[in-house]
């Protein structure tokens, strides 16, 4: 951090403690949410004043003004000042990103951040000390179990697809536009996953099988793809259940593409031109990975490849820092870990794939792509 900080910064830490703050910023965008204030805000006909806010969402005046006050100095909220009254608009930042039901809305997501990833965190230097997930501290659910503790009912199930689907609304154009993919006429969506976990709660074993991340769960990515190319067929490969909850949660008018169920480590796998791995490989040790791999490299026709989307880390280990702090999430919650282009094209060579290229979007998520 000394190279990259300047004097200033010794003579007074701004940015540390902008760093140290980052949790409050949260709490406060966690909490607006949770009250429902961005939906308020959005079908008002005008500013409110923080009273009206507060009777409507039956919250206190004072700490509603506090809060309102907060995201407004974040420019998340406008405030303006009449006849010495403070007057609350919402912005289109807010519109588009923090209210519920938007096409682009991350509601479902700082739900989840709110209500799984901030008790996780809490616990991040015993998972730093003893180098596992700490689901048993938080939800006294076994580390082993990882899927038990994010599909430990049918709401946090849902939560958690909910989850996946903002992320894929906000970053799966970038991704599947990435490279040129037209020429792939037939591409799977591999979602769905389960594997060397054991369902030991009675509570969660309806989910089936159910392992770490299901990225393709409620069809986001592959609605982007259909979009992206239009001329290509996309199936969302998914366990039973998912594609289930993903029908009944998360359905959308005209979808051209299809979901198939099964299993891709315990089953055959539909044959495709190209073989979408969205958030998949980080889950796993690299045998699972090239188990996984060179499974995809048989079912794959001549010509055709496999697309890995990732948070990849630099090779420098000097960032970037949202893949970083991805990587610590993986601790904290999973058995994975975030990788540098390298790992990827290593066991990709290894699973006989060739020509692989890799595209950073500069946003959230990045892409390779091999040929077999």
């Amino acid at each position: 951090m000394a190279e990259h900080l300047s004097q200033s910064e010794l003579d007074y830490p701004f940015k540390l403690l902008e760093y140290l703050n980052g949790y409050r910023v949260s709490k406060v965008i966690f909490a607006a949410c949770e009250l429902g204030v961005f939906e308020l805000l959005m079908r008002s006909p005008g500013a409110m004043s923080a009273l009206q806010v507060a009777e409507a969402l039956d919250a206190s005046a004072d700490g509603m003004e506090r809060l309102l006050d907060a995201l407004a100095g974040m420019e998340i909220l406008q405030v303006e000042t009449a006849d010495g009254t403070a007057l609350y608009n919402s912005t289109d930042v807010a519109n588009t990103y923090l209210a519920r039901g938007g096409a682009k809305s991350l509601h479902d997501m700082v739900a989840y951040h709110s209500q799984t990833i901030y008790p996780l965190w809490n616990n991040m230097a015993d998972a730093v000390r003893e180098g596992k997930n700490q689901n048993q501290k938080t939800f006294g659910i076994l580390p082993g179990e990882v899927f038990e503790a994010i599909y430990r009912s049918e709401e946090e199930m849902v939560k958690f697809m909910g989850l996946m689907n903002s992320s894929w609304n906000l970053d799966g154009q970038d991704v599947v536009t990435a490279f040129n993919l037209s020429c792939f006429q037939k591409i799977v969506d591999l979602g769905g996953k389960s594997g060397h976990q054991r369902a030991a709660s009675t509570h969660v074993q309806h989910f089936g099988n159910l392992s770490y991340f299901l990225p393709g769960c409620t069809g986001a990515l592959a609605r982007e793809l259909a979009r992206a190319y239009p001329s290509s067929s996309v199936t969302v490969f998914e366990l039973p259940r998912v594609v289930e909850m993903a029908r009944k949660h998360f359905p959308q008018e005209n979808d051209t593409f299809a979901f198939h169920s099964g299993d891709f480590f315990h089953g055959d796998v539909p044959p495709a031109d190209l073989y979408v791995l969205a958030r998949i490989l980080h889950d796993w040790s690299e045998e699972k990975c090239l188990t996984l791999l060179k499974k995809l490299y048989r079912a794959c026709k001549p010509g055709g490849g496999v697309l890995l989307v990732e948070a990849m880390l630099l090779e420098n280990r000097r960032g970037p820092i949202m893949a970083q702090l991805f990587s610590l999430n993986m601790l904290v919650q999973t058995d994975g870990r975030e990788h540098p282009p390298s790992q990827y094209t290593k066991i990709l060579n290894q699973s006989g794939f060739a020509h692989v290229q890799v595209c950073r979007t500069g946003k959230s998520y990045d892409a390779i792509l091999a040929f077999r």
